[in-house]
């Protein structure tokens, strides 16, 4: 029976409750969409947090993965073979261990060489993982050796596009860079370790003489934490061997630790801080959205204390009341859900669309049931949340008192609670106005960051040369010459070169630079990125020389080793002294022969990560001196750039095939891309951090000034009687507007100063993502105040001005 009553008295208040809806539409539809806009931007930035950042990657065990860096100069970097072959004979942290090497692989099928992304892994990188193969087997640790390594395994993307899903590839020889190999088993769809979009694994298959080599710090190594272990005891643990491994061999780790980090974090990079900026930033939007509906609902039990108070004479206790609001409340959650969920499918559509490229995981960004579970529950809480107040407000009247004024509200007018409201939603949208100002001041600075090189008309593409048809260094050398030599030969170009890598393009490396003389200290090293090119790469790209020469085709293996050093370099290297003619250590050599490099040249520094990232060091060998390790380094693989006389690059894109052609026809391009395209995808997270948070701090300030409208607005109405009285004694229409604006304006007011306070403190969180403008910018801070006072202003004196419209004489004639 009592069940049974519960659910009766129920039904009754969610039939009043619509009721009640029905009576005011205009406060109904306002807060019902209010919430609802609020739930779905929050909704869709938590669908993208979720599926991008928080939901487990498909391991067997994904808590226990980690990423195993050697920490060098205060960064996470790669391990060298003969460091990871010792730490993972040592630890006693891990279950397994495993270490993987990307690499571009040519896919000889058909008339045209398809270039492929795989990885050469330990056959330990499996149990580490813990993913069983869609179909076949992975290679085994007796496959993964030197002689016994022809075998391959695919991924399930290749699988289906290159071979249809046909379950008769197993045991199919394909052709990679020139060698056979049997494939052995297809992975799931869901296997993309580090979402680099590998398409096929073979055995990594380290020689005596890798396993020896504690130099060339180049591979991935992830590990399985043993249950119970934590990062840090696996840090410690690891630290302790790299101090052996110091001692034992200083010309290789000398200035070198470990660090153990949460996989995912490493994986997905500084995407991870930027969503949960964003994520904050949202939250802030549906924390104004409570903020007005709080407001509103407050307002209309102002108009319903009446009502309250009859129930309350007639027996209702505070507990009775405050289920009615509460049910209330939740009806209007209901309805905000629902169209929350819509709001958020269709931002979530929206955002996939405008996401930067290379933001990981982004295809499998969906509406999905929890995201839905997500949306209710925020929704019945954000309801609940404001309906707090108005009914703790609405229950904390004597109903006497309030029968005995006849339900007048004028009482209600100076409400402290509406006015902490009100300095609430104007110190949270301040908060995201300051944090979009910031961006947009960032997206302006960039487009006055000068990239270091002249963008227009270059085109870049990525080539791969097979190693079993160019092993010898001599054999690459002349073959990137040729392809230098066809491209600049063909109509329109204007210049041609290769690189190692290209500014905002794949591939390079680091080497630690050492002065001649000096003591081979971590303090005397600098670590720098190395770019092999060919003698035209300067002029190409147009990169100011600042002092000395470029390389000339007489810079040739056997005659004097030369480099060309960044102004960066320079400066770290020999600050405040000249730098040409000054010899370096570094790439090869030993200590009988230790092949110093003379630095023939200095040319300005070039933003190679990207216009918002910071100018790294950087240092040029010619193709024609480079270590012999160094092609194994880049895998083979460079940029080859072609400049063209006008301002289009893609116009050379058949110019560019055609002189890789003639040098090899097996050797394929990809990635072929302007250097205008890439400047502009340097610069596209920024922009879309700039537009989300443009369009929430817009959002925000909207809501923020319909709330303060709406607030206002009945309130005004409420003081008609009081206002008649005003102007019927003698006061001006000037008047009354003023002392309502400025009644209005006190919160406002306090609720920017507030909102300074926590701009100033939320700001910091930004400074990451901010290029050419401080977190504590005061132009930003002054146009987002004056920007949030207008709307206020705005909000306030619309309802103030109707108020004139009162006619004295109705208005005691009610009396």
């Amino acid at each position: 029976m009592e069940r049974a009553d519960f659910v009766d008295a129920l039904r009754q208040d969610m039939h009043f409750a619509l009721r009640q809806f029905r009576r005011a539409p205009g406060v109904a539809f306002l807060a019902l969409f209010t919430l609802a806009l609020g739930i779905g931007a929050t909704t869709a930035i938590f669908t993208l947090l979720y599926h991008v950042v928080l939901r487990p990657f498909p391991f067997a065990h994904p808590e226990r993965v980690v990423y195993v860096a050697e920490r060098y100069q205060g960064s996470n970097g790669n391990m060298s073979i003969g460091n990871y072959v010792d730490v993972a004979r040592q630890s006693r942290a891990f279950d397994a261990m495993g270490a993987m090497i990307f690499a571009p692989f040519n896919l000889a099928e058909g008339n045209e060489p398809a270039r492929v992304l795989g990885a050469r892994t330990t056959a330990s990188i499996f149990p580490v993982l813990g993913v069983a193969p869609e179909i076949g087997r992975v290679f085994s640790e007796d496959e993964d050796a030197p002689g016994n390594d022809g075998v391959v395994v695919l991924s399930y993307a290749l699988w289906q596009t290159r071979f249809g899903g046909d379950t008769s590839v197993l045991g199919r020889l394909l052709r990679l860079n020139g060698v056979a190999r049997q494939v052995i088993g297809v992975m799931p769809s869901s296997f993309d370790p580090t979402l680099s979009g590998e398409q096929l694994w073979v055995p990594a298959a380290f020689t005596p003489a890798d396993r020896a080599m504690h130099d060339e710090h180049y591979i991935d190594v992830i590990g399985l934490l043993k249950p119970g272990v934590t990062t840090a005891q696996a840090t410690a643990e690891l630290t302790t061997f790299m101090k052996e491994l110091v001692a034992k061999y200083p010309d290789a780790n000398t200035g070198r630790g470990a660090a153990v980090v949460d996989f995912s974090r490493m994986v997905i990079g500084p995407v991870r801080d930027r969503l949960f900026v964003l994520f904050g930033a949202v939250f802030l939007v549906l924390l104004i959205a409570c903020t007005n509906v709080a407001s509103l609902l407050l307002a209309r039990a102002a108009a319903r204390m009446k009502e309250l108070a009859i129930r309350a004479a007639l027996g209702a206790g505070r507990t009775r009341v405050v289920r009615q609001l509460l049910t209330e409340s939740a009806v209007l959650a209901g309805g905000a859900s629902a169209l929350g969920i819509a709001f958020a499918w269709a931002m979530v559509r929206a955002l996939v669309t405008l996401a930067p490229p290379g933001t990981p995981r982004l295809a499998d960004v969906h509406i999905d049931p929890l995201v839905m579970l997500f949306a209710a529950v925020l929704a019945l809480a954000s309801a609940i949340l404001a309906a707090l107040v108005p009914a703790w407000r609405a229950t904390a009247t004597d109903p006497q008192q309030e029968l005995r004024e006849g339900g007048r509200v004028a009482a209600q007018v100076r409400d402290h609670i509406r006015n902490v409201l009100v300095v609430g939603e104007v110190a949270l949208a301040l908060t995201l106005l300051v944090g979009a100002g910031l961006f947009v001041r960032t997206v302006f600075a960039l487009q006055r960051v000068l990239p270091g090189f002249d963008p227009s008309g270059v085109l870049m593409a990525r080539a791969s040369l097979p190693p079993t048809d160019y092993r010898e260094p001599i054999r690459i050398v002349r073959a990137l010459e040729g392809v230098v030599d066809a491209l600049g030969a063909m109509p329109g170009v204007t210049a041609a070169a290769v690189t190692s890598q290209a500014p905002m393009g794949p591939g390079g490396g680091s080497n630690g630079l050492l002065v001649e003389g000096r003591a081979p200290t971590a303090e005397n090293l600098v670590d720098a990125r190395l770019r092999l090119i060919t003698p035209a790469y300067h002029a190409a790209m147009r990169i100011p020389l600042i002092a000395g020469r470029t390389f000339t085709d007489r810079d040739l293996n056997g005659s004097e080793r030369v480099m060309i050093v960044s102004a960066a370099t320079a400066r770290r290297l020999w600050p405040n002294e000249n730098p040409l003619g000054r010899k370096i250590l570094c790439c090869d050599g030993s200590p009988d022969d230790p092949r110093a490099k003379t630095v023939v040249g200095v040319v300005g520094d070039v933003r190679s990560a990207g216009l918002s990232a910071d100018v790294e060091p950087e240092f040029y060998i010619p193709i024609s001196q480079a270590p012999d390790a160094a092609w194994d380094w880049i895998q083979r693989s460079v940029t080859v750039v072609g400049r063209g006389s006008n301002s289009d690059g893609m116009a050379l894109v058949a110019a560019m095939r055609s002189a890789v052609r003639r040098v090899d026809p097996n050797i394929p391009l990809d990635r072929v891309t302007t250097m205008d395209d890439a400047l502009r995808r340097s610069t596209a997270t920024a922009r879309f951090n700039t537009l989300l948070l443009t369009i929430l701090g817009v959002v925000g300030g909207i809501l923020a000034a319909v709330g303060i409208f709406g607030v206002v607005a009945f309130f005004v109405g409420a003081r008609t009687q009081e206002i008649g009285v005003r102007l019927a004694l003698g006061a001006t229409g000037g008047d009354v507007v003023r002392l309502l604006v400025w009644q209005g304006m006190r919160p406002l007011i306090v609720g920017a100063l507030v909102g300074v306070l926590t701009s100033l403190a939320a700001s910091r969180a930004l400074s990451a993502s901010l290029v050419g403008v401080s977190p504590t910018d005061p132009w930003t801070f002054t146009v987002a105040v004056a920007a949030i006072l207008m709307l206020g202003i705005t909000a306030t004196v619309i309802p103030a001005r109707r108020a004139l419209r009162v006619q004295p004489s109705s208005v005691l004639h009610g009396t």
